[in-house]
C-alpha cells in the first residue's frame, strides 16, 4: 500500500511541474496530473533503459525526477498534437 500512496504522490508532482513548464495553458484536473505524472515517469525512465547497457533497477536520483518530468512533457505535446 505505501508503494501506491508513494506513485500517487510522485505522479502528482511530476504532473503539476510538467504542467507548469509547459509553455501555454495545460488545464487538467488533479486525477488527470496524478496520471499525467504516472505516463511521464513510465515514458522518462523507458528511454534511458533503452540506450543503457545495464538495466538495473537504481534508487531515487534526480536525473530521473528530470527524466519523468520531461517524459510528462513529452506525453502533453504528443496528445496536444493528436487532437
Amino acid at each position: 500500500m505505501g508503494r501506491v500512496i508513494s506513485t500517487i504522490i510522485v505522479g502528482l508532482i511530476v504532473g503539476i511541474l510538467a504542467r507548469w513548464f509547459y509553455p501555454g495553458v495545460v488545464p487538467m484536473n488533479w486525477i488527470a496530473s496524478i496520471v499525467l505524472g504516472i505516463v511521464g515517469s513510465l515514458i522518462g525512465g523507458a528511454i534511458p533503459r533503452v540506450f543503457s547497457k545495464s538495466r538495473a533497477m537504481t534508487p531515487f536520483q534526480p536525473a530521473g525526477l528530470i527524466g519523468s518530468v520531461l517524459g510528462a512533457m513529452l506525453v502533453i505535446f504528443i496528445v496536444r498534437h493528436l487532437n
